[in-house]
C-alpha cells in the first residue's frame, strides 16, 4: 500500500459530466482553491452512470494516473460525491490520496471554524464521513490479533476504532445539544422581548460577511472565497423607525450541499429557520444568479425555512453596468428585492428603509396614572412595554409615560390612562 502523505498541496480535478446531477467545475476550482491547494490539471469526461468500482471507467483512469505522474500532483480531487469503497479503489490504482467534494467541503470547514459550536460540529460531520472510510488505506487493521500472550476478545483494530469513532460522535452530539439550549434561551429572550431576528442568508461568497460588516460596524472577517466565514454571529441594529432587529450573519450555502454538513449545522441553520425575516443576499454580478438563488431556496427548504419571508438583497452592483440602487416593491407595496453594493455603501439607506418598512411599528405613546395600591401592575408589563418616563408623588403612586404594542393594551385596562 503506498504511503499516504498528511497534506497535498498540487491538484488533479476530476469533473464527469453525468445525466443525474450536474456540478460546476467552476466552483470546484474555487474550492480547491479555499481549501489551500493549487488546481494544476483538470480531467473531464462524460457517463451515462459512474462506473460502480473506480466512478470514472478504466480508460479515463488511467488518463488521470498519466497526469498525475506528469504533474507531479499530490492529490486528486473529485467533484461528486464517491462511495468509500470507490474512494478506496482509486487511491490504490493512482497511489495518490483521493477526496470527493464533500471531504473537501468538510476540510474547508474545519479550517474556518472558530467558535467551540463550530468546531464542535465540524468535527461531529467529519467523524460521520470517516465512519464509512475507516478502511481506505488501513487494510492491516483488518487482522485479529492472535498468538501466545495476543489473544484478546477477538475484536480487530478496526471494530475498535468504529467504537471509538461511536463513542466520541455521542460526546459531541451531547454537547451540541448543550449548546443548543443555551441558544434556545436566547430566541426564547429575544421573542419575549418581542424583538424581530433577521438573518442573513444566501450562496457562499455572496457578500453576506461584508453586508454583515456594513449594516452593524462588526468586523468579522470577509473575503473573497468560498465559506470565509463559518461560525454564525448576531447584532443588534437599529431601525430608522426606532426599533430594533437582530441581525444574524449565517453559513453560505452550495450547491448540493452535504447532507452530513446540513445535519450537523442545524442549530446553526435555526437562527435562518426561526427568523422572522430573511435577507437573501445575492451576487448581482454573477452569471449563474439565478440558479444560486435556486439552490439556496431548495437548502432553506431542507432546513424548514422556506416559507419565512424574504427580501433579496442584488449585491455587488458596482461590478453591474447602468444599475444604481433601487428597491422592488409587490402589489402590495412591500419591499422585495433592494439593490446595493455593500462594498461601497451604495443602497445600504434603502435596505435600512426597507427593514423599516418591514417591521413598521405599531407602538403607542401612552401616560399612565398607577396608585400605589396597584404598583404590582408594573410587574404584568414587562418585557412588553418600554419605559419612558416615570415620576413618583409623596403617596408612592406613579405618573408613568410607556411605550407600548397596540395588541399589548389590555394589559392596561385596570389603570387610568391618558393618550
Amino acid at each position: 500500500m503506498f504511503e499516504r502523505p498528511d497534506a497535498g498541496e498540487r491538484a488533479i480535478l476530476v469533473h464527469l459530466n453525468l445525466q443525474a446531477g450536474q456540478e460546476d467545475l467552476d466552483e470546484l476550482k474555487e474550492l480547491t482553491q479555499s481549501a489551500g491547494a493549487q488546481p494544476i490539471h483538470v480531467v473531464t469526461g462524460s457517463r451515462h452512470r459512474p462506473d460502480p468500482k473506480y466512478f470514472v471507467g478504466t480508460g479515463k483512469l488511467d488518463e488521470i494516473k498519466s497526469a498525475t505522474i506528469e504533474y507531479g500532483a499530490d492529490i486528486v480531487i473529485v467533484n461528486h460525491p464517491l462511495s468509500p469503497s470507490q474512494e478506496r479503489n482509486l487511491e490504490k490504482a493512482l497511489e495518490v490520496r483521493v477526496v470527493d467534494r464533500n471531504g473537501l467541503i468538510l476540510d474547508i470547514f474545519a479550517q474556518r471554524a472558530q467558535t467551540f459550536e463550530g468546531k464542535l460540529q465540524v468535527e461531529l460531520a467529519q467523524l460521520k464521513h470517516l465512519s464509512t472510510r475507516l478502511i481506505r488505506g488501513w487494510t492491516h487493521l483488518e487482522r485479529q490479533k492472535g498468538g501466545i500472550g495476543l489473544r484478546g476478545p477477538g475484536e480487530t483494530q478496526l471494530e475498535t476504532d468504529r467504537r471509538l469513532l461511536a463513542v466520541r460522535i455521542k460526546q459531541i452530539q451531547q454537547r451540541l445539544e448543550k449548546v443548543e439550549k443555551q441558544r434556545h434561551q436566547g430566541r426564547s429572550k429575544r421573542k419575549k422581548a418581542e424583538i424581530p431576528t433577521v438573518s442573513l442568508v444566501g450562496y457562499t461568497n455572496a457578500g453576506k460577511s461584508t453586508l454583515f460588516n456594513t449594516l452593524t460596524g462588526a468586523d468579522i472577517y470577509a473575503a473573497d472565497q468560498l465559506f470565509a466565514t463559518l461560525d454564525p454571529t448576531l447584532r443588534n441594529l437599529p431601525l430608522a423607525n426606532g426599533g430594533d432587529i437582530v441581525l444574524a450573519d449565517t453559513v453560505g450555502f452550495i450547491r448540493h450541499l452535504p447532507h452530513e454538513l446540513v445535519a450537523a449545522f442545524r442549530s446553526t441553520l435555526q437562527e435562518a429557520s426561526e427568523a422572522d425575516l430573511l435577507l437573501h443576499v445575492i451576487d448581482a454580478s454573477a452569471e449563474e444568479r439565478d440558479d444560486t438563488i435556486i439552490q439556496v431556496n431548495r437548502v432553506l427548504n431542507d432546513i424548514d425555512a422556506g416559507n419565512i419571508p424574504q427580501i433579496r438583497v442584488y449585491n455587488k452592483i458596482d461590478l453591474l453596468e447602468s444599475v444604481s440602487p433601487h428597491i422592488d416593491y409587490d402589489a402590495h407595496g412591500k419591499p422585495v428585492a433592494v439593490w446595493i453594493s455593500a462594498q461601497n455603501g451604495d443602497g445600504i439607506d434603502l435596505l435600512h428603509r426597507a427593514l423599516a418598512e418591514c417591521f413598521a411599528s405599531s407602538k403607542v405613546v401612552k401616560t399612565c396614572y398607577i396608585p400605589a395600591s396597584k404598583a404590582g401592575l408594573k410587574a404584568k408589563w414587562f418585557g412588553h412595554v418600554k419605559v419612558l418616563s416615570e415620576t413618583l408623588d409623596e403617596q408612592g403612586n406613579s405618573t408613568i409615560k410607556i411605550e407600548i404594542d397596540q395588541k399589548h393594551l389590555g394589559l392596561l385596562k385596570d389603570i387610568s390612562i391618558d393618550a
